[in-house]
């Protein structure tokens, strides 16, 4: 008999497929060395790689395009937003507003790129005595047209404010954060952006992590009843573990599962051990999407006044001495904003 909630199964590429609201969804688990004196792997682990552009993972770990410490050095987004969660490791982030982090273990840093930014995102070897793991999304989400020449904006979630389920579920293996949107039995996580789409009441966003210990499960809620559930896309990303059945039907790792927004689910791992999942829901918005590289607009003229706009401006002064710079090994988790605010936390693990 056909599930109620699951629409479909698919094999989960990389990237993952997404739908709108969403534009692009990719998974990194990354087992880095221990770093050296600068943060980085050290010149003996590099010898051989295509530097600049390093995406080869020969030995569990890609350098991306940094050079000395991995990551990705300064380069520009328009017309849409990242949200980058950072769930082991830590990021080191500079942009063209001034605005400068260090994130992780489960913190999320959410940018408007808006009419243009630019920004660097750098994965620091902060541990000198044993490997450096990092696990991250980036989810990049659309912008309707009314907001794509919105001024940038970046937000902090630290991990501190996320909400998780509620006690008994955590109690019974279940580890799930809320970073974005709103489900019952569930706090209210900190506010998106003010220009971001998922402001928007009716478009239903939600970013959920899931973890389930090997026999555990966990009810995901349907969407909220006042929500039109047409045009909403639910998707489920089986991206770790080995089986679990979803909704009675028995599922193995690696995944995309597009479930009916307005149906609850059942979520249960396998006896052989734990399963993890993201999940991303939306609205679609109902507008044509012309992509290139890091911009994106309504049409083609949008695609080309992008490239004259960045030649001419640089979406603003790049205000930091490198275009890859990694913040000082001893520096804790912070963030600087536009305005000057600072904001500080303290590492969840020390580094050695």
């Amino acid at each position: 008999m056909p599930s109620s909630a699951v629409l479909s199964v698919e094999r989960l590429g990389f990237p993952f497929e997404t739908d709108s609201p969403f534009l692009f969804a990719v998974y990194h688990l990354d087992r880095y060395p221990a770093g050296d004196a600068n943060m980085g792997p050290g010149r003996k682990a590099l010898a051989g790689r295509a530097l600049g552009s390093d995406f080869s993972n020969p030995c569990g770990w890609s350098m991306y395009h940094g050079e000395q410490v991995p990551g990705f050095p300064k380069h520009p987004h328009r017309g849409f937003e990242t949200l980058t969660v950072a769930r082991q490791g830590y990021i080191d982030h500079t942009d063209s507003m001034g605005c400068a982090a260090r994130f992780g273990d489960g913190d999320a840093q959410w940018m408007t790129a808006g009419r243009g930014i630019s920004h660097a995102e750098m994965f620091p070897l902060l541990n000198q005595q044993g490997d450096n793991l990092l696990e991250l999304f980036q989810i990049w989400i659309n912008l309707p047209k009314r907001s794509k020449m919105v001024p940038p904006s970046f937000k902090m979630l630290w991990s501190e404010d996320l909400q998780v389920a509620p006690q008994s579920a955590a109690a019974g293996g279940a580890d799930v954060a809320l970073i974005v949107g709103e489900l019952p039995g569930f706090g209210t996580p900190p506010a998106p952006p003010p220009d971001s789409y998922a402001t928007d009441p009716a478009a239903g966003m939600l970013v959920l992590t899931i973890k389930l210990a090997a026999g555990a499960s966990w009810v995901l809620p349907g969407c909220a009843p006042e929500l039109d559930t047409k045009g909403m896309h639910r998707n489920l990303y089986f991206y770790a573990g080995g089986s679990a059945t979803i909704d009675g039907r028995e599922t193995q790792s690696g995944r995309r599962i597009k479930l009916k927004p307005g149906v609850a689910v059942d979520l249960a791992a396998g006896p052989d051990g734990g399963v993890e999942y993201l999940l991303l829901q939306g609205l679609e918005i109902p507008e044509p999407v012309v992509q290139h590289g890091p911009f994106v607009g309504n049409s083609r003229e949008d695609i080309s006044k992008a490239f004259r706009d960045y030649q001419q401006t640089g979406f603003g002064t790049w205000p930091w001495p490198s275009d890859s710079l990694a913040h000082e090994r001893g520096k804790e988790r912070f963030a600087k904003f536009e305005d000057g605010k600072l904001e500080e936390r303290p590492m969840h693990r020390k580094p050695v």
